[in-house]
């Protein structure tokens, strides 16, 4: 079977091309910047529609997982021009040549398409985005929604991993570097997210292109926590001086976009539907500290 993942570099799509070729998948691995270390690069831009028809000729692909994104909350907001033409007009290009090729289409999304006033929120909660990036998101499930009949929509929050990604790094990597240094961090404790750990979230999605699982699916950590408290848990799996974690407020941080104060998402779905279970917290950071060090 022939994968074509966009985002191959990034966080998410280096992880789950190396599960994909790791179960005997042939994945071709779009990328625009920084070539990927796993699969059959091919470099393409999605908001260019004939540099999509020529990777779609190269890869023929059986199944599409979209992960490419302009993911920047604060860039989406200034340079809203380049947001669409990445978030909208990209995946407007993708989901059109999937209808042609007849590809399973698998759509990475986020919690930001929430407005993130109540939280823990459920697959068929109406979504509000607060800020454009989060428009943007929307704007492509419903690109997806309105063109193809066979898709899964994955909605996922605060990506991390052992690995930076595309020349960045990542939240948990973040306060483990600084901690390591003997930096003090301050950290929100008002805003709360379900973190999700990469290899978790490429085992499911592995799961969902094998069974095509279609619809819509919050795919994220199973613990909805503050970054505050996040951090604290990230200095205790590590051995780590947790009394450098500062606490602060949303208010006192001058961001250029809004951002949702609560946009956890309920995974009660995907924990009856999937072998591979949305993993809490605890297993998660379990898992991200054997993986850092072996």
């Amino acid at each position: 079977m022939n994968v074509l993942v966009t985002g191959a570099s990034g966080l998410l799509g280096s992880k789950l091309v190396e599960v994909l070729v790791s179960k005997g998948y042939k994945v071709y691995a779009g990328y625009f910047g920084n070539s990927p270390k796993a699969g059959f690069p091919l470099k393409f831009d999605i908001s260019d529609e004939i540099g999509v028809e020529k990777a779609f000729e190269l890869s023929k692909p059986d199944v599409v997982v979209h992960a490419a994104a302009l993911t920047n909350v604060d860039v989406c907001e200034v340079k809203r021009d380049l947001a669409w033409n990445t978030n909208v007009i990209g995946t407007k290009n993708l989901v059109k040549l999937s209808k042609k090729y007849n590809a399973f289409f698998v759509y990475i999304s986020t919690d930001y398409v929430f407005k993130g006033d109540r939280g823990l929120y459920r697959e068929e909660d109406i979504p509000e985005p607060i800020n454009y990036y989060g428009i943007t998101k929307l704007k492509g499930e419903e690109e997806v929604k309105s063109t193809l009949k066979e898709y899964c929509i994955a909605r996922t929050s605060v990506i991390y991993g052992s690995v930076p990604a595309t020349g960045k790094t990542n939240f948990a990597l973040w306060i483990i570097e600084k901690l390591r240094r003997g930096e003090q961090v301050n950290v929100l404790m008002d805003q709360y997210n379900s973190p999700t750990h990469n290899t978790n979230l490429a085992e499911m999605l592995s799961e969902v292109i094998e069974k095509r699982i279609m619809g819509t699916y919050h795919l994220a950590g199973a613990t909805r926590i503050s970054r505050y408290d996040f951090s604290k848990l990230i200095a205790e799996t590590f051995n780590l001086e947790s009394s450098l974690i500062l606490p602060t407020t949303s208010d006192k941080i001058s961001w250029t976009a809004q951002r949702p104060k609560d946009s956890s998402l309920n995974v009660e779905k995907a924990s009856r539907s999937l072998n591979n279970k949305p993993l809490t917290i605890h297993e998660s950071l379990k898992r991200l500290r054997s993986e850092i060090e072996g």
